[in-house]
């Protein structure tokens, strides 16, 4: 996973990752972003994601919440 394109993507509009839950090994499909905008406003302030890290908080389109992966468990991501 390139990190640096994906923290992009998803701060200029909505991208879908996939990945494996840590509890259950589910697939889940996720709509996201880090864009205030496309997140309905309802987000006073959209966190600052570093690279490096291990995991990272997003805004679930479809859960209209705060959400966290962690990166190894990202099979694929796209811009949806």
């Amino acid at each position: 996973m390139n990190r640096d394109e994906f923290l992009k993507a998803a701060q200029s509009g909505t991208v879908t990752v996939e990945f494996r839950k840590i509890d259950t090994n589910e697939l889940r499909v996720m709509p996201c972003t880090l864009n205030r905008e496309l997140s309905g406003n309802n987000v006073p302030e959209v966190l600052e994601q570093r690279p490096d890290s291990d995991h990272y908080a997003v805004w679930s389109i479809d859960k209209q919440a705060w959400r966290s992966f962690r990166v190894s468990t990202v099979e694929t991501w796209y811009v949806s």
